[in-house]
């Protein structure tokens, strides 16, 4: 059952969380050699005007020029990066990105971290909206025919929608579905138009909701601004209060944003993200401090199965109290390894294509230079009692 919860609770929650799931803040990416030694920015060109775009206060907007004028850019392979913020009505509000990142794992990182923030502030049901934009072929494509429908539909579309066509078909559409107009539901889906890359990068993200048994939709007319969002949009939807049927305090919602980030840095960057926003309910004077456990137990897969097998499993850990380290955004199996032997760790997981198949898992002793295989179930009750958490 839902309770409400205040906002230092709400950030406590959500920075556990992340952690939790490899996001890290601005000081503590800032500390990687590669950033430190960075001498320059990545040149770009966001306005205040892209901040409107994004449809989210700009969190999304902000993380990005984070990115740029922090050199998180100069550092190599995956970044992840949480942030505590505001809105524009200053509700308490935290920002997640994932750089660097072309494949679905990224978005499935993000949407497991946030069913797992609205599990924790007390909602069990949640349901994943998800569509695709596709990327900018994709776009073209579908922004071509959409204007021509609307065109031929001049007479049946009110004035409002008609001044809005001047700007872009998208900008009407959005209109019409805002305001149930019947209009919106004969319109062409934005997923017949998704080029063979957009399709497979959709597909292999419905595949994650399959696997992870996540309760989705799939809805073709959920849309973002069309200079901003690429492929896909998602928001975690959950049930209103039972008591008086309000609404949800806690509003969840992310998207990929790659075109918009390479036309304004003239640079090919992957750049997903995804907010947390408590709604209603401004941010606390001071954010909570909080010390995380030292985890001893370090995740490596290899392969798109075993990706979303260890996330899940990564959240298992969490619900038990284990605190892990892994790179599920990482395809190479050596820089695991050495991040792994490097973390100083007790226990590897290892979950490669036959672990994958047989629910299993190979469990590594690092300090007796053992492994064993182990079943998915036993799991979590070998590692509390060999850790010795109790909760």
């Amino acid at each position: 059952m839902h309770t409400e919860c205040s906002p230092t609770e709400f950030l406590r929650i959500s920075s556990q969380t992340a952690e939790h799931f490899g996001f890290r803040t601005i000081d503590a990416l800032h500390k990687n050699p590669l950033c430190k030694n960075c001498q320059s920015h990545l040149q770009n060109n966001i306005t205040k005007e892209d901040s409107r775009h994004d449809n989210v206060s700009g969190l999304l907007t902000r993380g990005l020029e984070t990115f740029c004028n922090d050199n998180l850019y100069a550092i190599e392979g995956p970044v992840l990066l949480y942030s505590i913020d505001t809105t524009d009505n200053n509700e308490t509000a935290v920002a997640f990105h994932v750089f660097n990142v072309q494949k679905s794992i990224a978005e499935a990182i993000l949407i497991q971290t946030e069913r797992a923030i609205a599990t924790e502030m007390g909602y069990q049901e949640q349901t994943i909206r998800i569509n695709s934009l596709g990327d900018n072929d994709s776009m073209t494509r579908y922004s071509r025919d959409l204007t021509n429908f609307l065109r031929k539909r001049l007479d049946s579309i009110p004035s409002e929608a008609r001044e809005l066509m001047k700007i872009h078909a998208f900008t009407a559409l959005q209109y019409l579905v805002e305001h149930g107009h019947d209009l919106a539901l004969k319109c062409p889906s934005p997923l017949e138009y998704l080029s063979d890359q957009s399709r497979k990068h959709f597909r292999d993200i419905i595949e994650y909701l399959d696997m992870s048994a996540t309760p989705y939709e799939i809805d073709p007319k959920m849309l973002g601004h069309h200079e901003y969002y690429s492929d896909t949009l998602f928001s975690i939807d959950l049930p209103s209060s039972t008591d008086n049927l309000t609404s949800p305090s806690l509003y969840l919602r992310g998207g990929r944003f790659d075109e918009y980030t390479e036309r304004k840095t003239k640079h090919r960057t992957s750049a997903v993200g995804a907010v947390a926003i408590l709604s209603e309910k401004t941010s606390p004077t001071r954010n909570p401090r909080f010390k995380l456990p030292t985890p001893m137990v370090y995740i490596i897969q290899l392969g798109f199965g075993p990706k979303i097998r260890s996330l899940l499993t990564v959240d298992e850990l969490r619900r038990a109290g284990i605190a892990v380290y892994q790179d599920l955004a990482n395809d190479s199996l050596s820089d695991q390894l050495r991040h792994a032997e490097a973390s100083g760790v007790k226990y590897v997981i290892i979950i490669g294509q036959k672990e994958f198949i047989d629910d299993t898992v190979i469990l590594r002793d690092m300090e007796a230079r053992r492994q064993e295989p182990v079943s998915h179930e036993t799991l979590i009750k070998k590692l509390k009692h060999d850790i010795g958490v109790i909760n």
